[in-house]
């Protein structure tokens, strides 16, 4: 297997790290959308939302219970932030790992 993430989280690939615990990690997107653009990503390699699993359920609750409290240490929790999973390669999913985006710190127009 050859994932970037799967790298980032065992650290063999560098990574602006926001956070991590023993099921998850928080990072800088190295091309960010917005001025606040954290991928918040699962140790536990799952490829895309498809392939998520009913046991996958609570892992995902976490991903976004992190993105709240980065909002928060972020500053932009009041004023308004995004969250978005891309699932498949229409929707823009690069690395075939799922993650979490948060975007925010700017009015966040479009879809």
């Amino acid at each position: 297997m050859d994932c970037l993430f799967c790298s980032i989280i065992k650290k063999e690939s560098p990574a602006d790290m926001m956070h991590e615990d023993e099921k998850l990690v928080a990072f800088r997107d190295i091309n960010p959308k917005a001025p606040v653009h954290i991928l918040i990503v699962p140790k536990k390699h799952i490829p895309s939302i498809n392939e998520i699993s009913e046991d996958d359920s609570n892992l995902l609750g976490q991903l976004i219970y992190r993105a709240k409290h980065l909002a928060e240490e972020k500053g932009i929790a009041e004023s308004g932030y995004k969250l978005v999973f891309n699932c498949g390669r229409d929707a823009g999913q690069i690395v075939d790992h799922i993650h979490l985006h948060l975007l925010g710190g700017a009015p966040l127009g479009g879809i």
